[in-house]
């Protein structure tokens, strides 16, 4: 099966190294998406330019399984939205879809027209337990500033046939009844409305394409099988 790897934020496509290598061992095409604003070096690329560049790759394969981290679970989303019907499923890897009209990732401040990496005080905890020094510089190095077009953006759904893709919530630095309980008090409305979401424990911490690449791959193939 054809997937397709959205990183999140301040992510180049280089991160999903190691998962594209151990996908394509497990009998699959792997194809990280390169985003403007990330990889381009852009500057003015806005979530619409992001969106586009990911379609594009949807639509040059055949009923991919579309994977998003965190806040790219929102872009992953917004694929299902405008290919409901060319799309095989959305894995939300530590993240889950920002509703109709409100803000794709807003989370920290914009300065000079982009939103940097924070630095490591806002994911302290669970999210970063399983970092050691090395990863921690690595994704430091490779960080790149979000332009305040994609983080400010505001988030269009329309195509309720989105609600008839299946969806897999992998839980990574949560856990599957902790995901559950959030959809069922009702902070996950998109979810609420899908047809199918099923969820699957990693245990890591937010970033497992570096710390359980190996496992990571597994979900998505055991994922991809099962949809196939």
């Amino acid at each position: 099966m054809d997937i397709i790897l959205i990183a999140g934020l301040w992510l180049p496509t280089s991160i999903w190294a190691t998962v594209v290598a151990e996908l394509e061992t497990l009998g699959h095409r792997a194809i990280a998406v390169s985003l403007p604003g990330v990889d381009d070096g852009s500057t003015t690329a806005s979530l619409e330019d992001q969106l586009a560049a990911a379609l594009a790759a949807v639509d040059a394969v055949e009923r991919p399984l579309v994977v998003g981290h965190s806040a790219a679970s929102t872009l992953a989303w917004m694929i299902a939205d405008r290919r409901p019907d060319a799309v095989g499923g959305v894995v939300m890897v530590g993240g889950f879809p920002s509703a109709d009209g409100s803000a794709y990732a807003d989370f920290f401040p914009v300065v000079d027209g982009a939103m940097a990496f924070p630095g490591w005080d806002p994911f302290e905890g669970a999210d970063s337990a399983d970092l050691g020094d090395k990863a921690r510089a690595h994704i430091e190095s490779v960080a790149v500033s979000v332009p305040a077009a994609v983080s400010t953006a505001t988030v269009g759904l329309s195509d309720d046939r989105r609600f008839g893709v299946p969806v897999v919530v992998v839980c990574p630095e949560f856990s599957p009844e902790g995901a559950k309980s959030w959809l069922d008090d009702g902070q996950i409305p998109e979810l609420a409305r899908a047809e199918r979401v099923s969820f699957i424990d990693l245990d890591s911490g937010h970033w497992p394409m570096l710390t359980q690449p190996g496992k990571l791959a597994q979900l998505l193939h055991e994922v991809a099988i099962g949809l196939s």
